[in-house]
Order: C-alpha cells, then structure tokens, then sequence
C-alpha cells in the first residue's frame, strides 16, 4: 500500500459549465481517505485515524473481497428524510470508540467519489473522467458504502437546482481531464454551496443568562490573517441545542486563560466578562454574508470540526 495521501481540496468558486467538467452533489459530513489492505484504515483530513469511530465502514473491505485500495469519501449521517445532516453527525464524530447503541441509533454512510490507488496501481494521474469510471465499475454499495452518481454535459445548473430542492448543501464541478493533486486546494475542482458556510476558530465565550443561566450564551470566534495572527470576526449565539452548549463548555473550560488570545480589538460589549479559552476548537457557522469591516453577518452554529486543525482557518482577501 502507498504512504499516506492528503486529499485533494476544492476551490471556491462559480459554477463552471461546458463540456469539460463533471459534477456531483456536496455532502455535509467529514472528509475521509480509505486505505484497504486486509482490513479497512480510516483517516480524517487532518490523518487523524478514526477507523474505530466509525465501525460499521468496516463493509467497504467486505465489498472490495480482498482488493487493495484507496478510496477518497464523505462520512455522512442522514436525517429523517435520508439527507445528509451535519447535525446528526455531531453525535458520532466526537466519539472514539461508539457503543453498539450509539452505532444503531445514528449510523453513518461512506459516500466514495474517488479511486486514488487500485491493487498496487497509481491512478493519481490519471484524469478524474477515467477514476470515476474505475470507481464506478467497482460497484461498491452496500448497507453503510455508497458510491452516488455524478453527471457531465450541461447539468451544472440542472444539478445545483435539485440539491436546492432536496436540501443538500451544494454541487462540486471537476475538470474531468484533471488528475487528483493529493495535499492541493485546486482550481480543477470548484465547490458551489447553496448556503454560505466558514470554518471558525474559537477564542472564548460570553456566560449565558436567563434560560443560558450557567451555560454558554455565544461563542467569540476568530480567523487567522496573513501574518498568523487570530483576529476576530464575529460572535454566535444561534444555532446551539442545550446538549450542543454542554458539550461546548466541558471542551472550553478547562482551555480558559486570562487574556484575549485575539491580536485585533474585540467589541467591548463582548470582550466584557468574557472567557478567553486557548484557540484550539475549530467549528462550522452558516451565516448570510461578510460585512465591510470582516464581520460575520447572522452567523449560526453547525458544529465542531475534529477534522480541521487551527493553523488552516485562514481569513481570506
């Protein structure tokens, strides 16, 4: 089997159309690479190994019968109505080592919609176009596996009205000629959300009061800048379920510290009583837009990201 290989990352962008892309839908969950060699090994986007977070992915070695591979997925959880719920997955992904329980109460899918090595062979370089056929022809689907469709032509738009229509949060366009650029955030591939979403830094909280009475009552977040300094863009206060709040405080106590760890001002309103915690949580807000001075505009909380890391939760120009 090869060495590690960092997945491939999307450019933000418009859609493209023209004969040349391929499009799939976006899936909220958390990236993973599969490595399967007598058994299945799991990796977040961070190479963090989550194989036993996860157990019932263990169907993809079953599917495969012994081939060697590795696979590029999206661990997803399902709502009610079978889609994709980032929420739902906040039960699973922070657990290690899940009860059979916990596994049957909210179980998890691996969608695949990549094939980056196959029995020993290097398909890296090969175009997009001829690992998704290679993908696909490997027929994996099962209970918890699931390789999703994708389309060419002029269905970029087609695509992107049904992901609105069935709720799921977007459409990634691919160049098909493209080869997979382990470790690259690359303009062959294009992600198009239907709603804004930012990964955040958290830099402390302000305490809750009323019916946030000895909770949390919002978050202070913060992006790094150019120079690697975490300056702040915003608080959140919406968004949070009281499981979600409780869950938050344990992580964010025991990082409390006494000063800011923000190198730009921190509105006072919001820097008074606040708790200031050691930027190490990562976490995913939707919100409806930038303001001129950086600021999220109506920012709600989705969820922590174990799957991101500080040092990669850039404020871009």
């Amino acid at each position: 089997m090869p060495g590690l290989v960092p997945p491939m990352l999307a450019s933000s962008g418009a859609l493209p159309t023209g004969s040349g892309w391929g499009y799939e839908f976006k899936w909220d969950g958390v990236r993973a690479i599969a490595y399967v060699d007598d058994g299945l090994r799991l990796l977040s986007r961070n190479d963090r190994d989550v194989t036993r977070a996860y157990p019932e992915l263990d169907e993809l070695a079953q599917l495969l019968a012994g081939r060697r591979a590795v696979l590029d997925g999206e661990i997803v959880a399902l709502d009610a109505k079978g889609r994709p719920s980032f929420s739902a997955l906040q039960h699973r992904m922070h657990v290690r080592a899940p009860s059979a329980a916990l596994v049957a109460s909210t179980p998890v899918r691996l969608y695949l919609f990549d094939l980056l090595h196959l029995d020993g062979r290097d398909l890296t370089a090969l175009p997009y176009a001829e690992r998704r056929t290679a993908l696909q022809e490997l027929g994996l689907s099962g209970q918890s596996i699931d390789t999703p469709p994708h389309w060419t032509g002029d269905a970029g738009r087609d695509l992107s009205t049904a992901a609105a229509d069935l709720g799921l949060e977007g459409v990634v366009a691919k160049q098909l000629r493209s080869p997979y650029e382990p470790g690259r955030r690359s303009p062959a591939w294009v992600k198009v959300p239907l709603n804004d979403t930012v990964e955040v830094i958290v830099g402390g909280y302000k305490p809750g009061a009323g019916r946030r009475a000895g909770t949390i009552g919002s978050l202070l977040l913060g992006m790094y800048d150019e120079q690697d300094r975490l300056t702040y863009i915003g608080h959140v206060g919406t968004g949070f379920t009281q499981t979600v709040l409780r869950d938050l405080q344990q992580r964010l106590e025991p990082r409390s510290r006494p000063d800011s760890p923000f190198a730009s001002p921190v509105p006072r309103e919001h820097a008074r009583h606040a708790v200031w915690v050691d930027p190490v949580l990562v976490g995913d807000v939707a919100f409806r837009s930038w303001t001129p001075d950086r600021r999220l505009r109506h920012p709600s909380w989705k969820g922590l990201r174990s799957d991101r890391e500080p040092a990669e939760i850039r404020l871009r120009a």
